[in-house]
């Protein structure tokens, strides 16, 4: 990133060759689906590289990054909430869905598992912003605590209790699946 700082085009490629995949999963996570992870990950970088003259590495450059990337999040979400809307790639998503190819499962187990992992999704989508945020990057993202708390801007404890939280109500939302 210091290099990035500096105006050099190729740092600024290479850096979003190692961190897109990791931010366009993460918006993926937070909104529920992929029809405008890709868009809000462009708007991340877009941030990057413009704000790039004023980058002080106080701390990871990976911290920086979601921090951004929440805030991005965090704006879709309350514009969502103004003004609902389905895009055309939405529903054709839905309408068409990928199954994933397992030759050493059956039909059923096929059916149980991606149920289960709609209700898993839809579990993390009905948690509040900031819990769903810690979930993501804790789980899927493997980031620490205190990573996940600069990017929140809360203490170590702070977040612990909100994963608690959420883990909690996530057993809840999950509740009939934990039971078979």
């Amino acid at each position: 990133m210091l290099r990035v700082k500096e105006g050099d085009n190729e740092a600024f490629e290479l850096l979003v060759e190692l961190h897109q995949s990791a931010v366009i999963g993460t918006v993926a996570k937070m909104l529920g689906g992929a029809s405008e992870a890709e868009d809000i990950a462009q708007q991340v970088f877009i941030r990057i590289w413009k704000s790039a003259k004023r980058y002080q590495p106080q701390a990871k450059f990976t911290t920086w990054m979601f921090t951004i990337t929440r805030n991005l999040v965090f704006n879709e979400t309350r514009r969502r909430k103004r003004k609902p809307t389905v895009s055309v790639e939405e529903r054709e998503e839905e309408s068409h869905q990928q199954v994933e190819d397992v030759h050493s499962t059956t039909p059923d187990q096929d059916v149980l598992h991606s149920e289960l992992e709609r209700a898993v999704d839809d579990a993390i989508q009905a948690l509040p912003d900031k819990q769903r945020l810690a979930v993501v990057l804790r789980r899927y993202e493997e980031m620490p605590y205190d990573e996940i708390g600069r990017v929140l801007s809360m203490s170590v404890p702070a977040v612990k209790s909100l994963l608690f939280r959420a883990r909690t109500q996530l057993k809840e939302s999950l509740e009939k699946y934990l039971a078979e």
